[in-house]
C-alpha cells in the first residue's frame, strides 16, 4: 500500500543532520509495514527487525552497556547476519517493550551516526515515564490510518486521488458526484489498513466490518497492559461514548457511568496516549500562534479512525448508509469525525476548536487552524451560508479570519462577499496544501 509517510522517510534517510527515528502512532495504523516496505525499496542492503515482544532475547543486549557497538556486536549474533552502515537499516520495532533501546537510541546518534536506525512503537508513551528520554536527539514521524488519498492509492482509484491532491477547485457536476460516492464508502471502510485491505480485495464492506470488529477487539485486549493506571470497563465506556459524540464538548461525566471524574480523565488520558483518541482544545481566533490561547481542559475529541468509529458507536450501519446525504448520516457526525481526521493527518497536533459560551446562548465552530499566516475557521455544514450563525459570529468578532472555510457536499464556490469559501469534504486533507484556494 502506497502510504504519504515515505516522503517524509526519504527525507529522514537523506538528511545530513540524521538522527535515529521514531515512528509512533496506534496499533495497527501501518508503521511495521511502511519501515520494511521503505526500506526494502531505498536501501541497497538488508532491513534487519528487532522485534521486542517477538524476540525479548533482543532486551538482553540493552541491559549493560549501551555503547551502541557493543549492542550491535549481540544484535547481530542473533540476527545471524551483520549490519552493513551506509547500506543497511536497522529497525527496532515494539520499542516499548525495552525502555532502554529507548535511551540507546542517544548513543547510535553520537557514536554511530553513519548507521540508519528506525524504531516503531504502539505505547511507547507508556514508557517514556521509566527512562531518561533522549531528547534532540531523536527525529518523529506519527503515523496515522490511510487518508482518503491512500485509500484511493489502495484500491486502485489512481485517477482520483490526482483528482483531489490537486486541491479544491470547480470539477464538473459528474466527477463531483463520482468522488462524493467514493467518500461514502471511505467513511465506513476508512482508514486502517486491515480493514482497507479487506475491502479493496472484494470490495465488500462486511469484510471491512469485520477487521473493524477484530482491531477493537485487538484493542480493548491492550487494555490489561494500562493497569493499574485506569479500570477496564471505564476505558471500554469512554472508548465507546467517545465515539458516539464527536462534534460535542466533552463532559467527563458523560462519558462513563458509575465512575468518578478522576478515573474517568484518566482513562480518556490513557487512550489518548495509546493513539485512539485526541482532544480538539479550544483555542482564540485572536493571533497566531494558536498554541499560545489553546485550552486543553475545554476541548471536543476525535477518534483514531472515522471507520472504527461507526463501528464503535453501534448505530446501523445499512440504514445510516443509505441516507441520501453525507452529512445526514450520523447526524453529521462522520463528516466531521472525517474533516477533523484529514485536518490531523495534514497539520499534525496544531487543530483546534472555537467555543464561545455566553450567558443566554454559546456558538461553537468545528475546527481552528492556523494557515498562511492567519486562523481560518472551518465548519462542517450541509445547509446554506445563511444558516452559518456561529461562522459568521466568529468572523464579525474576528474578520482578519476571513475567509472561513465550510466543507459541504457542494460544489466548490468562493462567496467573498460573506467571507466564505465552500470546499467538498473530499478536499479536507489538501486543502491546506493549497493556501492559494482559500
Amino acid at each position: 500500500m502506497r502510504r504519504l509517510a515515505e516522503d517524509r522517510l526519504l527525507a529522514w534517510k537523506d538528511s545530513r543532520d540524521r538522527h535515529p527515528l521514531l515512528v509512533r502512532g496506534a496499533r495497527q495504523v501501518g508503521k511495521t509495514w511502511s519501515v520494511v516496505s521503505f526500506g526494502t525499496t531505498h536501501f541497497p542492503g538488508a532491513v534487519h527487525v528487532v522485534d521486542f515482544e517477538q524476540r525479548p532475547a533482543a532486551r538482553d543486549y540493552f541491559e549493560g552497556d549501551l555503547d551502541p557497538r557493543k549492542v550491535l556486536t549481540g544484535l547481530e549474533l542473533l540476527l545471524g547476519a551483520p549490519v552493513v552502515a551506509g547500506r543497511d537499516l536497522l529497525f527496532f520495532d515494539e520499542i516499548q517493550a525495552c525502555p532502554r533501546a529507548l535511551v540507546a537510541l542517544r548513543y547510535f546518534y553520537e557514536q554511530m551516526p553513519e548507521l540508519h536506525v528506525v524504531a516503531a512503537g504502539s505505547l511507547v508513551e507508556f514508557a517514556l515515564g521509566q527512562v531518561s528520554f533522549p531528547v534532540g536527539r531523536i527525529d518523529y514521524l506519527t503515523m496515522r490510518p490511510m487518508t482518503f488519498v491512500e485509500y484511493l492509492w489502495a484500491i486502485g482509484n489512481d485517477v482520483m486521488a490526482d483528482v483531489v491532491l490537486a486541491g479544491p477547485r470547480s470539477l464538473p457536476e459528474a466527477t463531483h458526484a463520482l468522488v462524493l460516492d467514493e467518500l461514502r464508502r471511505y467513511l465506513y471502510v476508512g482508514g486502517m489498513p486491515a480493514a482497507v485491505s479487506a475491502y479493496a480485495g472484494g470490495l465488500s464492506l462486511q469484510a471491512a466490518f469485520a477487521r473493524q470488529d477484530a482491531l477493537a477487539q485487538s484493542y480493548r485486549d491492550d487494555f490489561g497492559k494500562y493497569a493499574p493506571r485506569a479500570d477496564k470497563r471505564c476505558l471500554d465506556e469512554v472508548l465507546v461514548s467517545t465515539a458516539r459524540s464527536i462534534g460535542q464538548p466533552v463532559k467527563y461525566a458523560r462519558l462513563a457511568t458509575g465512575f468518578k471524574n478522576d478515573t474517568i480523565h484518566a482513562a480518556f488520558d490513557l487512550l489518548e496516549k495509546a493513539g485512539l483518541l485526541r482532544r480538539v482544545p479550544t483555542a482564540s481566533p485572536a493571533g497566531l500562534p494558536l498554541a499560545v490561547s489553546a485550552n486543553h481542559k475545554r476541548f471536543k475529541a476525535l477518534l483514531v479512525d472515522v471507520g472504527l468509529m461507526q463501528r464503535l458507536s453501534g448505530m446501523p450501519a445499512d440504514a445510516e448508509f443509505g441516507k441520501t446525504s453525507l452529512l445526514a448520516m450520523y447526524s453529521g457526525a462522520l463528516a466531521e469525525q472525517f474533516v477533523g481526521q484529514e485536518l490531523v493527518a495534514s497539520l499534525g497536533e496544531e487543530v483546534y476548536c472555537w467555543l464561545r459560551p455566553q450567558k443566554s446562548s454559546s456558538a461553537e465552530v468545528d475546527y481552528l487552524v492556523a494557515s498562511g499566516g492567519r486562523a481560518v475557521p472551518i465548519e462542517v455544514k450541509s445547509g446554506p451560508a445563511g444558516r452559518l450563525r456561529s461562522l459568521h459570529l466568529l468572523l464579525h468578532e474576528y474578520p482578519q479570519c476571513a475567509p472561513g472555510l465550510v466543507f459541504s457536499e457542494a460544489p466548490y464556490a468562493d462567496l467573498p462577499e460573506q467571507g466564505l469559501t465552500f470546499v467538498p469534504l473530499y478536499y479536507a486533507g489538501t486543502v491546506m496544501g493549497h493556501p492559494d484556494s482559500l
